[in-house]
């Protein structure tokens, strides 16, 4: 084939976002070939590009003559399941594949995958990506947000291409986020605030119907207005849509009341909760939604759960006007933490992996295209480009000034959720972070006595440098331990000090011993035992 019948880029997995991604490109002017597991869904690719206006498209049925229909190097971008179907693709095309070829897995993968399959493909000099891609089907045809993380050699390569397929909002929705791992790390974070979002509407929407008492066209209206000023964002767009939909299979009242309350998932919810732990990172606003989910899923125990447990025995009033408003304040608040959330967590993970993420980038990418697409991105976007090294989101002084402006109608609506018996864990969840973050001293204090007490686990105070441990009960005596000389001979009640380590060991007697400490090890000078 003459290398001026090569097309400039490959796609691999012609499921409907395969395909639409596909047209995409070559709306763009961009040469591509495709290729399935299944023939049919490749002439069905081609007959759209036919449809679409004659784009530039090919269809290959086998992998061989796929890539040899690409110009060099190479770039293959795979829309396939994640997982083992991934391997598998991965596997035959890299047979036919050369050195500085590119692969790109644009799946919702887990992140230590393409970091497993990039070390894989090192022997064979195959530079792999892995992107994330955030719009759904629409995005993928009309331009999504691209979150591509691997070699910059390969970002290089692909950037003439995903920069012009990418959405365009004060520029193209992609950027650099960093070596392999990194863009399926944003995207996993993207949809954890996703999830999150979408729980935070869920309640707004459960106090709005059971104590305003709106009905359904005026909670469309309700949401079709907020979706002019600072809550603008594509879920809020749908929501009001979502509202007014009329139901067409029984003529009768609105879709959204014949839906069963039980929410499915894929699984992203659940690793940025799992991250997030493994980070050290708070987000409870994230971990609530995911909760809330789990919740939904157990319909036959609430139904019958709901015949015996009951709530409160009235509603508090609350004129509606003045609810809708403090709804308004809460839910925008709740989701600026939300969103801090989730730029902590990619901080931590990029700092920990030496990535460099542009937290500024990531926000500047999510304003067009992908689900959590807001208006008040660009004041998150600001915020970085301030300080690209803020300690947390709350703390930009124009974040904290508009969050400061909504906390009494924010503190009003989680007590009447409260005294509503309306469960509202995520908002909740936003405003015990809130107040976690803003206090100087929480009573962690007690909890670290607490294992101190059963576990000699050590503490440190204010008033003194050092590590000490406490002999709780009666003879009450502190002990303490310096950083000079790799440690200090304590003074202590054997049996208090051990007694954690060495239950039901041995029965030890009251007499005071010297014991040094070093670290978490403890070395003993002497001691008496009968």
């Amino acid at each position: 084939m003459s290398a001026s019948a090569l097309s400039d880029v490959g796609l691999y997995g012609l499921a409907v976002m395969g395909q639409n991604f596909a047209l995409n490109m070559a709306s763009h002017g961009f040469s591509v070939s495709v290729s399935n597991r299944s023939p049919e869904k490749v002439d069905a690719t081609v007959a759209r590009a036919k449809e679409e206006g004659n784009l530039p498209l090919r269809g290959f049925k086998d992998p061989k003559s796929f890539v040899d229909s690409l110009s060099k190097p190479r770039k293959i971008v795979l829309l396939v399941q994640a997982g083992a179907a991934v391997d598998a693709t991965i596997a035959t095309l890299s047979e036919l594949l050369e050195e500085g070829d590119i692969l790109v897995d644009g799946g919702n993968e887990w992140f230590p995958n393409s970091q497993r399959r990039a070390k894989e493909l090192e022997p064979k000099k195959i530079m792999f990506v892995g992107m994330g891609v955030s719009g759904g089907e629409e995005g993928a045809r009309n331009g999504p947000s691209l979150m591509p993380g691997g070699p910059r050699e390969a970002y290089d390569a692909l950037s003439p291409i995903i920069s012009k397929c990418a959405a365009q909002v004060d520029g193209p929705c992609t950027t650099y986020l960093g070596s392999i791992g990194s863009g399926n790390y944003v995207k996993m974070v993207h949809n954890g605030i996703e999830y999150g979002d979408m729980q935070l509407i869920a309640e707004v929407y459960d106090v709005l119907k059971h104590v305003a008492g709106l009905t359904n066209d005026e909670l469309s209206a309700t949401f079709t207005d907020w979706n002019q000023g600072e809550l603008q964002s594509f879920l809020i767009e749908i929501t009001a849509v979502i509202f007014s939909r009329k139901d067409d299979l029984t003529s009768s009242g609105h879709v959204v009341d014949k839906i069963l309350d039980k929410t499915g998932m894929k699984g992203t919810g659940r690793w940025t909760v799992q991250e997030a732990a493994e980070r050290s990172t708070a987000a409870p606003t994230m971990a609530a939604a995911l909760d809330a989910r789990y919740m939904s899923g157990r319909k036959g125990e609430r139904v019958e759960a709901a015949k015996t447990l009951k709530g409160p025995s009235t509603i508090p009033q609350v004129p509606k006007a003045q609810l809708i408003e403090d709804m308004k304040a809460a839910l925008y608040c709740s989701k600026i933490c939300s969103y801090a959330q989730g730029m902590n967590l990619i901080k931590a993970a990029s700092e920990h992996f030496e990535w460099g993420v542009d937290l500024g980038e990531c926000a500047r990418i999510w304003k067009g295209g992908c689900i959590i697409r807001a208006a008040f991105l660009d004041d998150i976007k600001n915020a970085y480009i301030k300080n690209a090294d803020l300690d947390n989101l709350l703390v930009d002084p124009f974040i904290t000034s508009q969050i400061l402006e909504r906390q009494a109608a924010w503190r009003r609506v989680v007590t009447l959720c409260v005294a509503s018996g309306i469960a509202a864990p995520a908002m909740t969840a936003s405003l015990s972070y809130f107040d976690s973050y803003r206090r100087a001293r929480l009573p962690a204090n007690l909890v670290q006595a607490q294992r101190d007490f059963f576990g000699a686990h050590t503490y440190e105070r204010v008033d003194k440098e050092g590590v000490f441990h406490c002999l709780w009960d009666d003879t009450h005596k502190e002990i303490a331990t310096s950083p000079a000389h790799g440690g200090r001979t304590l003074i202590g009640s054997l049996p208090n000090l051990f007694r954690p380590l060495c239950m039901g060991c041995l029965n030890w007697s009251s007499t005071v011993v010297s014991v040094a400490y070093c670290g978490m090890k403890y070395y003993i000078g002497s001691l008496s035992f009968t």
